[in-house]
Protein backbone atom coordinates (compact mmCIF):
# COMPACT_ATOMS: atom_id res chain seq x y z
CA UNK A 1 0.00 0.00 0.00
CA UNK A 2 2.08 2.74 -1.25
CA UNK A 3 -0.73 5.14 0.77
CA UNK A 4 1.68 4.62 4.12
CA UNK A 5 -1.25 4.73 6.77
CA UNK A 6 1.52 3.08 8.98
CA UNK A 7 4.03 5.33 8.25
CA UNK A 8 6.17 6.33 4.85
CA UNK A 9 7.22 3.99 2.26
CA UNK A 10 10.65 4.09 1.19
CA UNK A 11 10.98 1.21 -1.65
CA UNK A 12 8.94 -1.58 -2.55
CA UNK A 13 10.47 -4.50 -4.54
CA UNK A 14 8.17 -7.31 -5.91
CA UNK A 15 10.56 -10.39 -5.82
CA UNK A 16 11.34 -11.81 -9.26
CA UNK A 17 10.75 -15.34 -9.02
CA UNK A 18 7.76 -15.00 -6.50
CA UNK A 19 5.28 -12.42 -7.62
CA UNK A 20 3.17 -13.03 -4.88
CA UNK A 21 5.88 -11.20 -2.55
CA UNK A 22 7.48 -8.06 -2.19
CA UNK A 23 9.42 -6.52 0.26
CA UNK A 24 8.63 -3.08 1.63
CA UNK A 25 11.27 -0.68 3.02
CA UNK A 26 9.74 1.82 5.33
CA UNK A 27 11.30 5.28 6.84
CA UNK A 28 11.55 3.93 10.40
CA UNK A 29 11.89 0.41 11.82
CA UNK A 30 8.77 1.81 14.46
CA UNK A 31 6.62 2.67 11.31
CA UNK A 32 7.52 -1.09 9.73
CA UNK A 33 6.16 -2.67 13.26
CA UNK A 34 3.09 -0.78 13.17
CA UNK A 35 2.44 -2.30 9.49
CA UNK A 36 3.25 -5.31 10.37
CA UNK A 37 0.95 -5.42 13.91
CA UNK A 38 -2.08 -4.09 11.82
CA UNK A 39 -2.00 -5.80 8.64
CA UNK A 40 -0.69 -9.10 8.94
CA UNK A 41 -3.24 -11.54 9.01
CA UNK A 42 -5.61 -9.20 6.94
CA UNK A 43 -7.97 -9.97 4.06
CA UNK A 44 -7.93 -7.99 0.70
CA UNK A 45 -8.85 -8.72 -2.79
CA UNK A 46 -10.36 -12.01 -1.45
CA UNK A 47 -6.41 -13.09 -0.39
CA UNK A 48 -5.16 -13.20 3.21
CA UNK A 49 -2.02 -11.09 3.57
CA UNK A 50 1.11 -11.86 5.59
CA UNK A 51 3.25 -9.00 6.65
CA UNK A 52 6.48 -9.89 8.67
CA UNK A 53 10.35 -9.15 9.47
CA UNK A 54 12.47 -9.78 6.22
CA UNK A 55 16.38 -10.65 6.53
CA UNK A 56 17.17 -8.03 4.66
CA UNK A 57 17.99 -4.80 6.23
CA UNK A 58 17.47 -2.58 2.69
CA UNK A 59 15.52 -2.90 -0.74
CA UNK A 60 18.29 -2.49 -2.67
CA UNK A 61 17.85 -0.31 -5.98
CA UNK A 62 19.03 -2.22 -8.97
CA UNK A 63 22.23 -1.09 -10.68
CA UNK A 64 22.80 1.29 -13.73
CA UNK A 65 21.32 -1.06 -16.78
CA UNK A 66 20.44 -3.71 -14.69
CA UNK A 67 16.78 -5.18 -16.07
CA UNK A 68 15.03 -4.61 -13.35
CA UNK A 69 11.52 -5.60 -15.35
CA UNK A 70 9.54 -2.36 -13.35
CA UNK A 71 9.65 -4.99 -10.30
CA UNK A 72 11.55 -2.18 -8.11
CA UNK A 73 10.18 1.41 -6.82
CA UNK A 74 11.67 4.42 -4.93
CA UNK A 75 9.32 6.53 -2.82
CA UNK A 76 12.05 8.10 -0.69
CA UNK A 77 11.04 11.56 -2.29
CA UNK A 78 7.38 10.75 -2.61
CA UNK A 79 5.77 14.45 -1.71
CA UNK A 80 2.81 12.86 -0.39
CA UNK A 81 4.39 11.31 3.04
CA UNK A 82 2.32 11.43 5.70
CA UNK A 83 4.72 11.23 8.50
CA UNK A 84 8.03 12.99 6.86
CA UNK A 85 7.31 16.27 9.64
CA UNK A 86 9.24 15.29 13.32
CA UNK A 87 6.70 14.56 15.65
CA UNK A 88 3.73 14.41 12.79
CA UNK A 89 0.41 14.17 14.49
CA UNK A 90 -0.51 11.67 12.37
CA UNK A 91 1.13 8.97 15.06
CA UNK A 92 -1.40 10.09 16.87
CA UNK A 93 -3.84 8.48 14.85
CA UNK A 94 -2.99 5.41 13.92
CA UNK A 95 -5.62 2.70 14.33
CA UNK A 96 -6.67 -0.70 13.09
CA UNK A 97 -7.89 -1.47 9.55
CA UNK A 98 -12.31 -0.65 10.30
CA UNK A 99 -15.22 -0.76 8.22
CA UNK A 100 -15.34 3.47 8.59
CA UNK A 101 -12.77 5.77 7.18
CA UNK A 102 -11.70 9.19 8.67
CA UNK A 103 -12.12 12.00 5.47
CA UNK A 104 -9.92 14.49 6.06
CA UNK A 105 -9.05 17.52 3.64
CA UNK A 106 -13.06 18.19 2.50
CA UNK A 107 -13.14 21.27 0.80
CA UNK A 108 -15.93 23.40 2.17
CA UNK A 109 -17.88 23.76 -1.13
CA UNK A 110 -17.66 19.87 -1.57
CA UNK A 111 -21.18 17.92 -0.49
CA UNK A 112 -22.37 15.01 1.86
CA UNK A 113 -23.89 13.86 -1.51
CA UNK A 114 -20.53 14.44 -3.44
CA UNK A 115 -18.55 12.49 -1.34
CA UNK A 116 -20.62 9.65 -1.38
CA UNK A 117 -21.05 9.47 -5.29
CA UNK A 118 -17.29 9.62 -5.48
CA UNK A 119 -16.88 6.44 -3.57
CA UNK A 120 -20.13 4.45 -5.03
CA UNK A 121 -19.19 5.62 -9.09
CA UNK A 122 -15.40 3.67 -7.45
CA UNK A 123 -18.26 0.61 -6.69
CA UNK A 124 -18.27 0.80 -3.14
CA UNK A 125 -21.31 0.69 -0.98
CA UNK A 126 -21.67 3.44 1.68
CA UNK A 127 -23.63 2.55 4.61
CA UNK A 128 -23.32 5.53 6.61
CA UNK A 129 -21.85 9.14 6.40
CA UNK A 130 -21.26 11.83 8.61
CA UNK A 131 -19.68 15.29 8.92
CA UNK A 132 -17.36 16.46 11.99
CA UNK A 133 -20.33 18.96 13.61
CA UNK A 134 -17.43 21.80 14.11
CA UNK A 135 -15.49 20.61 11.36
CA UNK A 136 -17.12 20.10 7.80
CA UNK A 137 -13.39 19.48 6.53
CA UNK A 138 -13.17 16.25 8.18
CA UNK A 139 -16.02 13.59 7.83
CA UNK A 140 -16.46 9.46 8.52
CA UNK A 141 -17.86 7.57 6.30
CA UNK A 142 -18.80 3.78 6.99
CA UNK A 143 -18.49 1.17 4.38
CA UNK A 144 -19.93 -2.98 4.63
CA UNK A 145 -16.91 -4.81 5.66
CA UNK A 146 -13.03 -4.13 7.16
CA UNK A 147 -12.30 -5.66 3.67
CA UNK A 148 -14.31 -2.70 1.42
CA UNK A 149 -12.69 0.17 3.52
CA UNK A 150 -9.07 -1.49 2.74
CA UNK A 151 -9.90 -1.06 -0.70
CA UNK A 152 -11.73 2.23 -0.40
CA UNK A 153 -8.75 3.56 1.69
CA UNK A 154 -6.40 2.16 -1.33
CA UNK A 155 -8.24 3.54 -4.61
CA UNK A 156 -9.63 6.87 -2.59
CA UNK A 157 -6.68 8.35 -0.46
CA UNK A 158 -5.61 11.17 -2.46
CA UNK A 159 -8.62 11.50 -4.51
CA UNK A 160 -9.32 14.84 -6.20
CA UNK A 161 -11.96 16.76 -4.59
CA UNK A 162 -11.35 19.92 -6.47
CA UNK A 163 -8.51 21.82 -8.21
CA UNK A 164 -6.41 21.93 -5.01
CA UNK A 165 -8.09 19.73 -2.47
CA UNK A 166 -7.16 15.58 -2.55
CA UNK A 167 -8.79 13.75 -0.02
CA UNK A 168 -6.89 12.30 3.17
CA UNK A 169 -8.15 8.59 4.08
CA UNK A 170 -7.41 6.57 7.47
CA UNK A 171 -8.82 4.40 9.66
CA UNK A 172 -10.95 5.45 12.14
CA UNK A 173 -11.23 4.48 15.58
CA UNK A 174 -14.97 5.54 15.98
CA UNK A 175 -18.36 4.29 14.22
CA UNK A 176 -20.44 6.29 12.74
Amino acid sequence: MQHGVYGDVQRVKILYNKKDSALIQMAEPYQAYLAMTHLDKLRIWNKTIRVMPSKHQAVQLPKEGQPDAGLTRDYAQNPLHRFKKPGSKNYQNIYPPSATLHLSNIPATVTEDEIKEAFTKNSFEVKAFKFFPKDHKMALIQLSSIEEAVCALIKMHNYQLSESNHLRVSFSKSNI
